[in-house]
């Protein structure tokens, strides 16, 4: 590794200012032999993908007590992990995350090349580069927001994104050193974490801010620039809500594997997702409220209805709920639902 220019400045940084996570194997313990465990890495950058650290700490937690390593999530029941997995979003990853699993269980490991890593289920070109780079120390490029961020400011790039994304990889590449590698990947994105953010940075305690053209020129603050994002369309749907009355167990439907929502334990509904299903059973259904929620490429405004009467189901069965179990949509429609209830 050079000791100088901006790696070995951002190493030495990081030497002492490396934020701790539960899935991370710090550069002190890292320098004294320990290794990353693949397993803990993947399945911590697909529980990152589109989430906050902060979301994802207690649940990452949670989720390897029960699954301490990749031969007990493949073992595991589907519906029990969509089940825990609920309230993380975007719910493809969690499917995702069992194919890959029972892929790699049946090969008896992780592969340590950016490849082999890509050919697995649900594992892009990021999550292949940072499992390469952390767990197996490979030179490999990790590109997220935060490295974009910070390579766009340490080189004062003023192509906007996305089209400045090739650019970006380019000069990271030309950065990443061949030792230390995991430790690297993990310093930028901390840098672009705590010091490169995105409003505000503090480049007066930057380590890096004798390398930053940026500053230099004092754009900082105004790069990366980006393209306008057109504005997210407004979609109208139904959820329908009924609660048994001699046990308490509330009409629920598993929804199709593919699409919003995919695996996930719901309530009934229509009108949202591109379905136009009529209502799961014939009662008298009153309106309640409305739950409102943003997706990825549209905002959505579900109209709770209600029924106090026991119903045949045509869609769907009555179960014990534990809401915790539903994607966050659905327990908006329960807390209307709840609040609702008399008092």
């Amino acid at each position: 590794m050079r000791e100088d220019g901006v790696s070995g400045d951002l190493l030495r940084w990081y030497d002492g200012a490396a934020r701790v996570m539960p899935w991370r194997v710090g550069p002190a313990a890292r320098a004294q032999g320990q290794r990353p465990d693949p397993y803990r890495v993947w399945l911590s950058e697909v529980m990152l993908q589109q989430t906050t650290v902060a979301a994802v700490k207690e649940y990452f937690i949670r989720f390897t007590t029960r699954r301490p390593d990749v031969g007990a999530l493949a073992a595991a029941d589907d519906g029990a992990v969509m089940a825990q997995w609920a309230g993380l979003g975007y719910y493809a990853r969690a499917r995702n995350l069992l194919a890959c699993a029972r892929q790699v269980a049946a090969m008896g490991g992780f592969p340590q090349d950016e490849a082999g890593l890509r050919a697995l289920p649900g594992i892009g070109p990021y999550t292949a580069a940072a499992v390469a780079a952390i767990a197996y120390d490979h030179p490999a490029v990790v590109m997220d927001g935060n490295v974009e961020r910070v390579m766009a400011r340490l080189f004062a790039v003023q192509t906007p994104l996305p089209m400045a994304k090739p650019q970006l990889y380019d000069l990271a590449a030309s950065q990443t050193p061949q030792t230390r590698a995991g430790d690297y990947a993990q310093a930028v994105m901390d840098l672009g974490a705590t010091i490169c953010t995105p409003r505000s940075p503090a480049c007066g305690i930057c380590p890096l801010m004798q390398h930053c053209a940026a500053r230099a020129a004092g754009i900082a603050a105004d790069l990366p620039r980006k393209l306008a994002k057109p504005e997210k369309p407004t979609r109208q749907g139904v959820v329908w809500i009924s609660q048994r009355s001699r046990d308490g167990a509330f009409l629920l439907e598993r929804r199709g594997d593919k699409g919003l929502l995919g695996g996930m334990l719901a309530f009934p509904s229509t009108g949202w997702d591109g379905s136009d299903a009529p209502a799961p059973a014939g009662a008298d259904w009153r309106s309640i409220g409305t739950a409102r929620h943003t997706f990825t490429h549209f905002h959505l405004h579900l109209e709770v209805q209600f029924t106090a009467q026991d119903c045949n189901p045509q869609r769907g069965s009555y179960q014990p709920l534990n809401p915790k179990d539903l994607p966050t949509l659905m327990r908006k429609a329960y807390r209307i639902y709840t609040d609702h209830l008399p008092r």
